[in-house]
């Protein structure tokens, strides 16, 4: 089939860059993606499933010496918490090595179900840690398995159980 010849080539101008820009933006809100609600990490059907599984067990063994470090900075975990709340993961490594931000993985619960996905879609990873300006979870018992690996190929996991209201 032969393009008409009644419609002219399209030509990008800033007008119609910012227009594209405009309706993108529409789009996602339409779609959800961008909203201002809070990021919910697992669904009440996770969240039920994994409390009805009980607590992961607690890891035996020590990571590697100079593994990366996974540093919990908010919320604070010793009392339950409010949602929607900030998460705030900082990394760290051993010299030479650095952290790598694509190793990042979260796991949620007993199954370890992957929320990493998640989680990106509303923040970037760095080699510094991650930023979630808020995030939800229902309400009860909850385990996230953060697992990241530096440039020599260390792993480090972390398991944080922390209380919702």
């Amino acid at each position: 089939m032969k393009p008409s010849k009644l419609i002219a080539p399209f030509k990008s101008t800033p007008a119609t860059s910012s227009l594209t820009a405009a309706v993108a933006i529409a789009g996602a809100l339409v779609a959800g993606s961008l909203s201002a609600e809070p990021l919910m990490l697992v669904t009440e059907a996770e969240a039920r499933a994994s409390m009805e599984a009980g607590e992961l067990p607690t890891p035996r063994s020590l990571p590697p010496p100079g593994a990366p470090r996974i540093e919990l900075l908010s919320p604070d975990i010793k009392t339950p918490i409010a949602v929607p709340t900030r998460i705030e993961l900082k990394f760290s490594g051993s010299a030479p090595a650095e952290p790598r931000p694509e190793s990042f993985k979260a796991l949620y619960g007993s199954f370890r179900v992957d929320i990493t996905q998640r989680l990106l879609g509303v923040a970037k990873v760095t080699k510094d840690g991650i930023n979630v300006n808020e995030a939800a979870l229902p309400s009860g018992k909850h385990q996230l398995v953060l697992i990241l690996t530096d440039t020599l190929g260390r792993e480090a996991q972390q398991v944080v159980s922390f209380t919702v209201r």
